[in-house]
């Protein structure tokens, strides 16, 4: 796993060296994913834990809570307001050139959603985000999508951090035709053999970047403590088919220009309901 620290200077300037990018480049293209450590202020994670925190009761309470697979995995919004939003999180410069580097120019943020893994001992199946494209030559293409995880608080195993399988964004035999998107066991079974899956610690203030068709899953968190994690979307220019439009109220527009990032947002005036909004994947009562 390649965990980048940005320097100082970086930091400053808002810019990797080129050094620095090609190596956060190619550890996406070849193995899937890439850390940055360091990115985010930790000041605004513990204002967004508190806050996630504090909502999560008013979530479960919901009768069609939105479990993802089960009820040790919740899909929870961060408020999609101020004071919650921050730019180092949904405008991150450093974040920004690396995504811009594998996708191209004006990537799209498409998502700003997350997930809390709640106290339990249960797991998701290995499954991707989205299949595979495919070229006229049955190859696959190139990444379409990447995956920006945010840990709220520090990741590790013992808190569910997320199971990733190295390498296997290119693999070309997942597609829409399997139930889920999850990975079938003899498949699972082979590519152990090539490349082990790992559960990573990343710090609270690292970002997580990675390719949107990586197998992964959810893992149990067996402390007391929920553990939330923000995860957003950045898709090529010329991929069109996926995400919604983000909504962010009307005073904001400012705050999410940007000369490379582009925020598929529509701006309102209106409260943004944002606790009613997420809905669960693959979740069945009777399964538990």
């Amino acid at each position: 796993m390649l965990t980048l620290t940005p320097t100082p200077d970086e930091m400053q300037t808002g810019q990797l060296s080129p050094e620095h990018l090609q190596a956060a480049r190619e550890a996406i293209l070849t193995e899937g994913f890439v850390v940055l450590k360091n990115v985010v202020d930790k000041g605004h994670l513990k204002i967004l834990q508190e806050k996630m925190l504090e909502d999560l009761h008013d979530l479960q309470a919901r009768k069609d809570a939105p479990y993802n697979w089960n009820r040790g995995n919740i899909q929870q919004d961060p408020p999609p307001f101020p004071p919650y939003l921050f730019q180092d999180i949904l405008l991150n410069d450093l974040v920004i050139a690396v995504t811009k580097a594998v996708l191209g120019p004006k990537p799209r943020n498409v998502f700003y959603s997350g997930n809390t893994a709640l106290p339990s001992p249960y797991r998701q199946p290995v499954h991707l985000d989205m299949p595979q494209l495919y070229k006229e030559d049955g190859s696959v293409s190139a990444p379409y999508a990447l995956v920006i995880n945010v840990p709220v608080v520090t990741m590790n195993p013992e808190n569910g951090s997320t199971e990733i399988w190295p390498g296997t964004h290119a693999c070309a035999e997942v597609d829409n035709d399997w139930p889920n998107l999850e990975v079938p066991e003899p498949m699972l079974a082979r590519q152990r053999k090539i490349a082990p899956p790992l559960q990573p610690t990343v710090e609270a203030g690292s970002v997580l970047i990675r390719d949107i068709r990586l197998w992964h899953a959810g893992m149990p968190n067996r402390t007391p403590t929920p553990r939330p994690m923000i995860a957003m979307i950045h898709a090529a220019s010329w991929y069109r088919h996926i995400g919604s439009n983000l909504r962010f109220p009307k005073d904001t527009e400012a705050f999410f220009a940007h000369p490379e990032l582009i925020t598929e947002a529509v701006f309102v005036e209106e409260p943004i309901d944002y606790l009613h909004q997420p809905h669960g994947f693959a979740y069945q009562a009777e399964a538990e």
